[in-house]
């Protein structure tokens, strides 16, 4: 009951739980346009009057400041969305701005890899990154994880989280390893501790659980 009850509470914490409709199965297909998020760096244009352009770091909370738009909420949205609310707001000072924005610098995709693994921790996410290479890089299995109940979480939209969990002795296999599970960024790998527990209270491997 134990295990059942850390999915659970894992699921819960990562995901919004009312009044959202109900993921489909499997994991989601996410928007792969890139979304703005703080400590990102962008350069905010105006075509007509160029003497309001500025670069800027989103802030923490999420918001940039400029003197024609002045404070505006960019976090979470899209290049081409920034650039219409930026335009919105400097719309109240400016006859019809066109504003482009550029981003400079932004927040490297990257993984996390949690539990009973020898080096757990944040890795950069660079180039295809499969869940065994994922655990080769964070050092391998310890001898108490659990490997036949790997959890993946992928945070698919901002309402809702994924977790899947995945028999890595069977993956691992010669008729299995070339079907891996590539990473995507912001995913989470937990690896569990071993602990003995009755066969009801066990997840089973390959079993989706969708959060929302």
């Amino acid at each position: 009951m134990r295990e059942a009850a850390l999915l659970i509470s894992l699921c819960l914490c990562l995901c919004t739980a009312h009044g959202q409709p109900k993921p489909p199965s499997g994991f989601t297909a996410r928007d792969q346009r890139y979304r703005i998020q703080p400590n990102d760096v962008i350069e905010v244009q105006f075509r007509y009057t160029p003497e309001f352009n500025f670069t800027t770091t989103v802030q923490p909370d999420g918001y940039v400041s400029g003197q024609a738009a002045g404070d505006v909420s960019v976090a979470g949205l899209t290049i081409a969305e920034a650039s219409k609310a930026i335009a919105a707001k400097a719309a109240v000072r400016l006859k019809d701005p066109e504003v482009t924005v550029v981003l400079k610098d932004f927040v490297k995709p990257h993984f996390v890899v949690a539990g009973e693994v020898n080096h757990p921790g944040t890795y950069d996410l660079r180039g295809d990154v499969g869940i065994i290479q994922a655990i080769a890089m964070s050092g391998g299995f310890k001898d108490s994880a659990k490997r036949t109940q790997v959890i993946l979480v992928r945070r698919a939209y901002a309402e809702y989280a994924e977790v899947k969990v995945f028999d890595m002795n069977k993956r691992m296999s010669p008729d299995q390893i070339r079907e891996d599970i590539t990473l995507r960024p912001d995913d989470m790998l937990v690896v569990p501790r071993w602990i003995s527990s009755s066969p009801r209270s066990r997840a089973r491997p390959g079993a989706t659980l969708s959060c929302w």
